[in-house]
């Protein structure tokens, strides 16, 4: 059986790495961080590591719509 996801370090690398730019992205740069999160988070989740990666998806899409409310 051929294995086409990711590792289960490179997604949880992805989710935490998602998460942070998100909530980075809360205090500057809304936009650009909250949607880099939410690419992270969509690749991440073809790893085991899902819920890592729902959350940075969750939290990107919560600060680009902030960043979206703020203009």
């Amino acid at each position: 059986m051929e294995n086409n996801g990711l590792s289960k370090n490179t997604g949880l690398y992805l989710g935490m790495a998602g998460i942070f730019l998100a909530v980075l992205g809360y205090f500057t740069f809304q936009m650009p961080l909250g949607f880099f999160a939410i690419v992270l988070g969509i690749i991440g989740l073809r790893s085991p590591i899902k819920t890592l990666n729902w959350i940075a998806i969750v939290l990107g899409t919560i600060v680009l719509v902030l960043g979206i409310l703020v203009l």
